[in-house]
């Protein structure tokens, strides 16, 4: 990154990530400009979250029908239920974290992870960055990946702009998160669900999406999973334009996302919802 004091804004300023924020911007103002979100808005964001875990879960292999996901309670088992009830874990545990966030993102990584795994506190390999050696199971990402040691570093270095707070739209900040995440695998098991819940941490505590009604994760299982990791290899090559196109993509994830639970406002309208 850069060694500039705001190196988050710099990102904006790549050719084209203007544009994409401008365009998110505009999309997601128009869903909260919608006349069901004055009445029903809790109905709207109870939507959006299990039509967004639905697709978190799809990217990290678990690609179920929206009714399935609704109609299970039973997700205990190993493989695809136990992923999907991870993903409907962490939708829900993340809007409980935003003010922790501010203050400690590592910290909400951590949880985020526990709550994943199903755990309540740490073990040897949950709730904890990986130590070298440690194994990484995610099968959707198949970049190098970077040593015990780079990892530590780099999520420190990421906490610090956070907490240091920047000029960068939501999207970029979101973007790099993500970004980050995916890249490092920090966690033995579950980072694409962790990364794409920190997504949705930022894009909410920014202000941008305050009530949770824009479901990135809706967007990135709808592009599908080769642009999805089409777009991740861009960002992990550093170069200007693979990390403006890594930016581009969440954002086009996000404006999905907005298309998505305005269906389900159009439908709460009509009744049908």
């Amino acid at each position: 990154m850069s060694t500039t004091a705001d190196p988050l804004a710099v990102l904006g300023s790549l050719p084209g990530v203007a544009d994409s924020v401008d365009s998110v911007r505009k999309a997601v103002d128009r869903v909260y400009g919608h006349r069901v979100m004055r009445r029903r808005s809790n109905e709207v964001t109870s939507e959006a979250a299990l039509r967004g875990a639905r697709g978190s879960a799809a990217l990290s292999g678990a690609d179920w029908a929206l009714e399935e996901v609704r109609r299970r309670s039973d997700f205990g088992g190993e493989g695809e239920p136990r992923t999907v009830g991870a993903a409907l874990r962490l939708t829900a545990e993340s809007g409980q974290l935003l003010s922790v966030w501010r203050q400690s993102p590592l910290r909400v990584l951590a949880r985020l992870h526990l709550v994943a795994a199903g755990r309540d506190r740490p073990d040897e390999a949950v709730g904890r960055p990986r130590l070298p050696g440690e194994p990484v199971v995610e099968p959707l990402v198949e970049l190098p990946l970077p040593a015990a040691d780079e990892v530590s570093g780099r999520l420190e270095g990421l906490a610090g702009l956070l907490i240091a707070g920047s000029d960068a739209s939501a999207l970029v900040t979101a973007a790099v998160v993500h970004g980050e995440l995916l890249a490092l695998r920090p966690f033995g098991s579950y980072n694409g669900l962790v990364a794409r819940a920190a997504e949705r941490i930022v894009l909410v505590g920014s202000g941008l999406d305050p009530k949770s009604i824009c479901p990135a994760e809706v967007g990135h299982a709808e592009l599908g999973r080769a642009a999805y990791t089409a777009a991740l290899e861009g960002y992990v090559s550093g170069t200007p334009e693979g990390v403006a196109a890594w930016i581009a993509h969440c954002g086009r994830a996000v404006e999905l996302g907005v298309r998505e639970s305005t269906a389900v406002c159009e439908a709460l309208q009509r009744g049908a919802a």
